[in-house]
C-alpha cells in the first residue's frame, strides 16, 4: 500500500482521471513520487527497473494528455510500463507484481482495461496498434487516437518494420513514440542505432526544426511542404535522410524524453496532426536511481538492493551449482578454442545466455545480431551451409519466432546449425509469455532434427560436444533456466551415443520415464519412495528425437504401469511420443504424463509452479501412489 503521508501526489492517484486533475506545473513531483514508489517496490521484489524507471515522464504525459482507455496505447515488450500500471488503478497491486496471484510484470488485456494489448515480446505494438487504429478508421471513430511506445532496441526488430512500412502506406492516424536510451537488455546493437546517433547529434537542425514547427503545425497546407523540406534539410546538415520519413512517417524530433513539460505540450500538439507520426524521445535508462543510470545493463532486472544507494543485496556466499546458462557460456568458449569453425550467435540476449563470455575473448566470432530471432536462424544456417559450426542460442520462447526459417532455412536443408534453447519450460516470474514450455511439441514432428535435454550440466557440456561433432543436420539442446544440480560439473567431454537414453535406477513396481532436468525431480521421488520399500526403475530418454526405442522396448516389456514426466506441455511432448510408440508396438499398459497443462500458466516462483503442474518431487510421489492403488 502506498503511505498516505509520504507522497503528497501519487496517493490521491487511482486513475488517469486523478491525473489529469493535477496541474501541469506539479507533474514533475507526480513523476518524481512514481520514480520513488518504482525503487521502494522493487528494492524488496525483483522486477524490470531501469527500463520503468526511464519511461516515467513518457506514461504521466500520454495518460495527462489523452483519454485512456478510450485512446489506445500498446507499449512493447512492456518492460518500461510499471508507471503506466501504477496510474492505472493498480498502484496497491503493485508489490504483488509478478508474483503469484498478482499483478502480471507485462501488459495484459484480461487485468485492465488500460492494457489495450498483452505485450511481453519484442517488436509487436505497432503492428499491433496499427490494426486497433484501421479498425477504429472503419467504424467511423475519427476522435480515438492510437498510440505505441516502443524502445530503439524492439523499434530494430523485422515486425516492427512491417508495420513502420505499412502504416505508411495507410495513412492511419496513429502515433509511435520512440524510447530512444540506447539500451535493450543489452545494448543495442545494429545500424540503426548508428542512425539514431546522427539523428540526436544535429543540435542546429534540431533547432531550427522545432522553431518552424512551432510557427507552423496549425497550417494544414503546410504540412505536406514542411515534411519534404526538412527531409531535404537533414539530409544536408546531418549527411543522412530519415528513415521514418522515407517510410511516409511524420518524424518529430529527438526530444528530451524526462521533461515532462516539454513531452506534454508537444503531445498535445500532435494531437491535432493527422496520419502517422512518429516521436523521439531520449529518456535515461535508470533514470532517478545513479547507480542503475550508470549500469543499467545489470539494473535491468538486479533483484533485491537497497533503495537508498542502490546497491544489490548479495547472498551470502556459499558453494552452489553455476546457472545452466553460464554452463553453457563457459563451454562454448572451450569448445571454439579447439574448434575454429564454432561461431556463436544470439538475439539480443548475450548477457542473458552467457554468450558474452565468448564475446569479450572471441569477439569475430560471436554475434548479437538484434531483435532478431528469424534472421538469427537464417545467419546461422548461411554459415552452416559454407561449413562453419553455429551455436545459436536463443531463449525458448522466443525460438516460436523462428519456427518457419529452422524449418525451411535449416532443416529442409540439413544444415547442421547447434540450437541451444537457454530458459527452456517453465521461468517463474515472467510468466507465460516467457515460459518455454512448447519447444519439445513443436520440434519434434520437424524432420532432419535431433533434440536433446540434459538432466544436469555435465550432460548439456557432453551434449554441446556431441552436437559440434555430428554434423548430420540440426541438433537442438535444450535447458531451464536457473541453477544446476553439480557442483564439479567441468569434466573431460565424453561423446553421447544420438539417440540413446540410460536407465538410472532399477526398480519392479512401475518405470518413470524423464527428460531434461525434469529427471531430478523424478529422481527425489524414487529416493523418497524407496524409503517407503515402493520400487521404482527411472529411465532418462537423453534425447527426445531420434527416440531410444531399444529403451522403450525394454520398459513395456517389463512394467503395465509408466509414467513420463517432462518440463513441457504434455501435448505433443515425450508423454505423447512414449503412448505413440506403445501404439505402434501394441504394447498394452497404464500410463499417466506428467508436464505442462493445455493452459497457460501465470506468474510465479518456479517451485510454486512445478508443484502447481504436478511434476515436482512430490507430485510424482502422489501420482505414483495413486498407480499402485489396487
Amino acid at each position: 500500500m502506498v503511505s498516505e503521508n509520504k507522497y503528497n501526489y501519487l496517493s490521491d492517484i487511482q486513475s488517469p482521471d486523478d491525473l489529469r486533475k493535477i496541474s501541469r506545473e506539479d507533474l514533475a513531483e507526480v513523476c518524481k513520487e512514481l520514480r520513488e514508489y518504482i525503487i521502494e517496490v522493487l528494492s524488496n521484489n525483483s522486477g524490470h527497473l531501469a527500463s520503468s524507471l526511464g519511461a516515467v515522464e513518457i506514461a504521466v504525459a500520454i495518460h495527462y494528455i489523452f483519454n485512456t482507455p478510450y485512446d489506445k496505447v500498446v507499449w512493447d515488450v512492456g518492460h518500461q510500463a510499471y508507471a503506466h500500471k501504477i496510474l492505472t488503478g493498480r498502484k496497491d497491486q503493485f508489490p504483488d507484481n509478478r508474483k503469484w496471484k498478482g499483478i502480471s510484470g507485462f501488459p495484459k488485456m484480461s487485468e485492465s482495461e488500460f492494457d489495450a494489448f498483452g505485450t511481453g515480446h519484442s517488436s509487436t505494438s505497432i503492428g499491433a496498434i496499427l490494426g486497433m487504429a484501421v479498425a477504429s478508421k472503419l467504424k467511423g471513430e475519427t476522435d480515438r487516437h492510437h498510440i505505441a511506445v516502443i524502445g530503439d532496441g524492439s523499434i530494430g526488430g523485422g515486425m516492427a518494420f512491417e508495420a513502420l512500412n505499412h502504416g505508411g502506406d495507410l495513412n492511419t492516424k496513429m502515433l509511435v513514440i520512440l524510447n530512444d536510451n540506447g539500451i535493450a537488455i543489452d545494448e543495442s546493437v545494429g545500424a540503426l542505432r548508428e542512425i539514431f546517433a546522427r539523428m540526436t547529434a544535429s543540435p542546429h537542425y534540431n533547432r531550427f526544426k522545432g522553431k518552424v514547427w512551432k510557427i507552423f503545425y496549425n497550417s494544414k497546407n503546410f504540412i505536406a511542404f514542411l515534411r519534404h523540406f526538412f527531409r531535404g534539410i537533414k539530409s544536408t546538415l546531418t549527411g543522412t535522410s530519415n528513415i521514418f520519413e522515407s517510410l511516409n512517417w511524420r518524424y518529430f524530433g529527438p526530444i528530451d524524453g524526462n521533461n515532462i513539460e516539454a513531452l506534454c505540450e508537444l503531445l498535445e500538439r500532435l494531437k491535432e496532426i493527422p496520419g502517422p507520426k512518429l516521436l523521439h524521445v531520449i529518456t535515461k535508462k535508470g533514470k532517478g536511481l545513479p547507480i542503475a543510470e550508470e549500469n543499467p545493463i545489470t539494473y535491468h532486472a538486479p533483484g533485491k538492493f537497497d533503495k537508498t544507494t542502490g546497491d544489490i543485496i548479495l547472498t551470502p556466499p556459499s558453494r552452489h551449482p553455476e546457472k545452466y546458462q553460464d554452463v553453457f557460456g563457459h563451454t562454448i568458449v572451450e569448445l571454439a578454442e579447439k574448434n575454429q569453425k564454432i561461431v556463436g550467435i544470439t538475439p539480443a540476449m548475450p548477457t542473458g545466455c552467457s554468450l558474452s563470455l565468448m564475446m569479450d575473448i572471441m569477439p569475430h566470432r560471436a554475434f548479437d545480431v538484434g531483435i532478431a530471432e528469424q534472421h538469427a536462424v537464417t545467419f546461422a544456417a548461411g554459415l552452416a551451409s559454407v561449413g562453419a559450426i553455429p551455436f545459436c542460442n536463443i531463449y525458448s520462447s522466443f525460438m516460436q519466432r523462428g519456427y518457419d526459417q529452422l524449418i525451411h532455412d535449416v532443416a529442409l536443408q540439413k544444415l547442421p546449425v547447434v540450437f541451444c534453447l537457454d530458459r527452456s519450460g517453465l521461468v517463474g516470474e515472467d510468466g507465460p509469455t516467457h515460459h518455454g514450455v512448447f519447444d519439445l511439441a513443436f520440434l519434434r514432428p520437424i524432420p532432419n532434427l535431433t533434440i536433446a535435454a540434459p538432466m544436469n550440466e555435465i550432460e548439456l557440456r557432453n551434449m554441446m560436444f556431441t552436437a559440434q561433432l555430428d554434423g548430420q543436420g540440426a541438433f537442438v539442446i535444450r535447458y531451464p533456466r536457473g541453477r544446476g544440480v553439480i557442483l564439479d560439473w567441468k569434466q573431460p567431454f565424453e561423446s553421447l551415443e544420438i539417440g540413446r537414453g540410460r536407465q538410472l535406477r532399477e526398480g519392479s513396481d512401475i518405470a518413470v520415464i524423464s527428460i531434461g532436468h525434469a529427471g531430478n525431480f523424478a529422481e527425489k521421488a524414487c529416493q523418497q519412495l524407496e524409503q517407503e520399500n515402493i520400487s521404482i526403475a527411472h529411465f532418462d530418454m537423453r534425447f527426445l528425437k531420434p527416440l531410444d526405442e531399444q529403451l522403450l522396448h525394454k520398459v513395456f516389456s517389463n512394467f503395465k504401469k509408466v509414467i513420463t514426466v517432462e518440463d513441457g506441455t504434455i501435448i505433443g511432448g515425450l508423454g505423447s511420443a512414449v503412448m505413440e510408440f506403445m501404439t505402434d508396438h501394441h504394447y498394452v499398459a497404464e500410463i499417466r504424463r506428467l508436464g505442462i497443462p493445455d493452459h497457460f500458466i501465470e506468474q510465479g516462483t518456479v517451485d510454486q509452479l512445478y508443484h502447481l503442474c504436478g511434476y515436482d518431487a512430490e507430485g510424482i510421489v502422489q501420482t505414483i501412489k495413486q498407480m499402485l492403488q489396487p
